[in-house]
């Protein structure tokens, strides 16, 4: 799905092609559509802070007389901001299936698509006039 195999080089974390090369399914159904992204991210890094908190807390134990909390809560920031590119790139995923699911039949019907295309979007002011004019 991504062009760059390796999640950490960070310049080419999220590049992908606009169509999947096996189905051609387009990736960005409309315009804007991985602003989505942004709360699928948040939904996992949250709940990846809640399994670290609950295993700092089984293994190491949570106290008032000492930093403990303290100690979990600068590791798990460690442990989110290494994760952050990979975290993005699931995100990403998990997010383009909400709106499109797998189909093993990929092959015999047609890909999804919104009301309106990306490409249809960005189009020259004068294309839509000569159109009209036809």
């Amino acid at each position: 799905m991504f062009s760059q195999p390796n999640a950490w080089k960070l310049k080419e974390v999220l590049k992908m092609p606009s169509k999947c090369p096996e189905c051609g399914q387009p990736y960005e159904l409309e315009v804007g559509f991985w602003y989505g992204t942004g709360y699928v991210s948040y939904a996992l890094s949250f709940a990846l802070s809640v399994a670290t908190f609950l295993a700092w807390w089984v293994l190491v134990g949570l106290s008032t007389n000492d930093y403990r909390f303290f100690y979990w809560m600068g590791l798990n920031a460690v442990f989110l901001i290494v994760l952050q590119p990979w975290l993005m790139r699931l995100s990403r995923v998990v997010y383009l299936y909400f709106f499109v699911s797998y189909d093993a039949h990929y092959k015999h019907t047609n890909v999804k698509q919104f009301d309106y295309e990306t490409n249809s979007y960005y189009q020259k002011e004068g294309e839509d006039e000569g159109l009209a004019e036809k």
